[in-house]
């Protein structure tokens, strides 16, 4: 059961308009790694999380913030969009100068939200369910999260240096600390689910089943111009998982063949010439 609270997590409170911010700001809501995805993301695996309550109670505790970060975001858009009118666009279209500034304003918010925050990113493109994860599988899940926490993050902080407006960077930094928090959340539960299973997804299929295959999982090749990436931790020593060595092949040659494909039949008209065919 969700309850809706009509104040906010942290107070939301815009120096003065600016729609060209509030075109910019959309990425964080309703971009890739804005904040409708991690919404999403940690509603699904907690819906769907089985096995030990705390990862579904803490899913499911993070997951209702989003909910309300997601409120703060287009409580910020609309007070940026305040007093944005189509003759205000119109008016500055008239010197070229402006115009090139103002070309930034985002025309759904006016002409489709009437000056309120879509569910799109800072190009209009419509947010959607691809851009979220939930696999079913805790580790994978976490770990996803983490990077979604990390490039959320770091978006915002790159918005934070677009404004000098001290209300906008005043919650920005609220966003902030609450994504730090949340990286530093994702990590713990990581370090637990590896302590338990190891650090490979799934534990379920172990290198031992790998077979002929698994000498495969331990080498670096070096398919790229020059050899720097050979001096780094993944090219040498043991695996995380303590089961094999790393090994750097400078020189890798190919162990398959050349695939033969079989001509298809003619009623596909493929255009190929089919030798058995024509004698």
């Amino acid at each position: 059961m969700f309850r809706h609270q009509k104040e906010l997590q942290y107070e939301v409170k815009v120096d003065r308009p600016d729609p060209m911010l509030a075109k910019n700001v959309q990425e964080v809501l309703g971009g890739q790694f804005g904040e409708m995805t991690v919404m999403m993301q940690y509603l699904f695996q907690g819906f769907n999380c089985r096995g030990e309550e705390k990862y579904k109670d803490l899913l499911m505790d993070i997951a209702t913030e989003e909910v309300g970060h997601v409120e703060m975001v287009c409580a910020m858009i609309s007070q940026l969009l305040d007093g944005a009118s189509p003759e205000d666009q119109a008016k500055a279209a008239e010197d070229p100068n402006v115009a090139a500034i103002m070309g930034g304003v985002n025309p759904q918010q006016l002409i489709v939200s009437g000056l309120g925050a879509l569910p799109t990113n800072s190009n209009g493109v419509p947010w959607n369910g691809s851009y979220m994860v939930s696999s079913g599988n805790l580790l994978a899940d976490m770990r996803s999260n983490l990077h979604a926490e990390t490039q959320g993050r770091l978006q915002v902080s790159r918005l934070y240096h677009m404004t000098k407006d001290e209300g906008v960077r005043s919650t920005f930094r609220k966003m902030l600390a609450r994504d730090r928090y949340h990286q530093y959340q994702w990590m713990a539960a990581i370090a637990e689910l590896e302590e338990k299973n190891g650090v490979v997804v799934p534990a379920s299929f172990p290198p031992e089943a790998e077979l002929e295959s698994q000498s495969e999982a331990y080498k670096l090749f070096n398919f790229s111009e020059g050899e720097q990436s050979k001096e780094g931790p993944w090219a040498r020593g043991t695996a995380q998982d303590g089961t094999g060595d790393f090994e750097y092949v400078s020189n890798p040659k190919p162990k398959g063949k050349a695939p033969k494909m079989e001509i298809p039949a003619v009623e596909l008209h493929h255009d190929l010439t089919n030798k058995a065919s024509d004698k």
